[in-house]
Protein backbone atom coordinates (compact mmCIF):
# COMPACT_ATOMS: atom_id res chain seq x y z
CA UNK A 1 0.00 0.00 0.00
CA UNK A 2 2.74 2.47 0.89
CA UNK A 3 4.44 1.88 -2.45
CA UNK A 4 1.24 3.01 -4.16
CA UNK A 5 1.30 6.14 -2.00
CA UNK A 6 4.90 6.76 -3.08
CA UNK A 7 4.04 6.28 -6.76
CA UNK A 8 1.09 8.67 -6.41
CA UNK A 9 3.38 11.16 -4.65
CA UNK A 10 5.80 11.00 -7.58
CA UNK A 11 3.03 11.50 -10.11
CA UNK A 12 1.68 14.48 -8.19
CA UNK A 13 5.18 15.93 -8.14
CA UNK A 14 4.90 15.91 -11.94
CA UNK A 15 1.61 17.81 -11.61
CA UNK A 16 3.45 20.40 -9.50
CA UNK A 17 6.18 20.69 -12.13
CA UNK A 18 3.54 21.18 -14.83
CA UNK A 19 2.18 23.94 -12.60
CA UNK A 20 5.62 25.57 -12.53
CA UNK A 21 5.73 25.61 -16.32
CA UNK A 22 2.18 26.96 -16.55
CA UNK A 23 2.93 29.74 -14.03
CA UNK A 24 6.05 30.65 -16.02
CA UNK A 25 3.88 31.07 -19.13
CA UNK A 26 0.91 32.75 -17.42
CA UNK A 27 0.85 33.60 -13.71
CA UNK A 28 -2.79 33.21 -12.66
CA UNK A 29 -4.81 31.53 -9.90
CA UNK A 30 -5.62 28.25 -11.68
CA UNK A 31 -1.97 27.69 -12.60
CA UNK A 32 -0.82 28.55 -9.07
CA UNK A 33 -3.37 26.12 -7.64
CA UNK A 34 -2.00 23.36 -9.90
CA UNK A 35 1.54 24.17 -8.78
CA UNK A 36 0.88 24.48 -5.04
CA UNK A 37 -1.77 21.76 -4.87
CA UNK A 38 0.36 19.26 -6.76
CA UNK A 39 3.35 19.75 -4.47
CA UNK A 40 1.37 19.87 -1.19
CA UNK A 41 -0.48 16.63 -1.93
CA UNK A 42 2.74 15.06 -3.23
CA UNK A 43 4.59 15.93 0.00
CA UNK A 44 1.74 14.59 2.13
CA UNK A 45 1.75 11.27 0.28
CA UNK A 46 5.55 11.10 0.52
CA UNK A 47 5.32 11.64 4.29
CA UNK A 48 2.77 8.83 4.55
CA UNK A 49 4.99 6.51 2.49
CA UNK A 50 7.96 7.26 4.74
CA UNK A 51 6.19 5.48 7.60
CA UNK A 52 7.28 2.13 6.17
CA UNK A 53 9.76 2.85 3.36
CA UNK A 54 13.29 3.99 4.18
CA UNK A 55 14.06 7.66 3.59
CA UNK A 56 16.83 7.04 1.06
CA UNK A 57 14.76 4.67 -1.06
CA UNK A 58 11.55 6.71 -0.86
CA UNK A 59 13.27 9.96 -1.76
CA UNK A 60 15.19 8.41 -4.65
CA UNK A 61 12.05 6.79 -6.06
CA UNK A 62 9.98 9.97 -5.57
CA UNK A 63 12.52 12.17 -7.33
CA UNK A 64 13.06 9.53 -10.03
CA UNK A 65 9.36 9.44 -10.84
CA UNK A 66 9.27 13.24 -10.84
CA UNK A 67 12.34 13.54 -13.05
CA UNK A 68 11.18 10.99 -15.61
CA UNK A 69 7.64 12.36 -15.55
CA UNK A 70 8.80 15.95 -16.07
CA UNK A 71 11.08 14.88 -18.94
CA UNK A 72 8.29 12.91 -20.63
CA UNK A 73 5.79 15.75 -20.21
CA UNK A 74 8.38 18.16 -21.63
CA UNK A 75 8.91 15.96 -24.67
CA UNK A 76 5.22 15.30 -25.29
CA UNK A 77 3.73 18.73 -24.62
CA UNK A 78 6.53 21.32 -24.73
CA UNK A 79 8.53 20.14 -27.77
CA UNK A 80 11.66 19.33 -25.78
CA UNK A 81 14.40 17.17 -27.27
CA UNK A 82 13.79 13.44 -27.78
CA UNK A 83 17.45 12.66 -28.47
CA UNK A 84 18.65 9.07 -28.07
CA UNK A 85 20.99 10.11 -25.25
CA UNK A 86 18.12 11.72 -23.35
CA UNK A 87 15.91 8.64 -23.84
CA UNK A 88 18.78 6.40 -22.71
CA UNK A 89 19.22 8.46 -19.54
CA UNK A 90 15.48 8.31 -18.81
CA UNK A 91 15.60 4.53 -19.24
CA UNK A 92 18.55 4.44 -16.83
CA UNK A 93 16.58 6.34 -14.19
CA UNK A 94 13.64 3.95 -14.60
CA UNK A 95 15.95 0.93 -14.22
CA UNK A 96 17.49 2.38 -11.08
CA UNK A 97 14.08 3.11 -9.54
CA UNK A 98 12.90 -0.44 -10.26
CA UNK A 99 16.09 -1.87 -8.76
CA UNK A 100 15.64 0.25 -5.63
CA UNK A 101 12.10 -1.09 -5.28
CA UNK A 102 13.37 -4.66 -5.61
CA UNK A 103 16.14 -4.05 -3.08
CA UNK A 104 13.74 -2.65 -0.44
Amino acid sequence: MTWWLLIAAGLLEVVGVIGIKRVAVQNNWPNNIILIGGFIISFQLLIAALESISLSTAYAVWTGIGTVGAAVVGMLFYKESKSPVRLFCIAGIICCVVLLKLAE
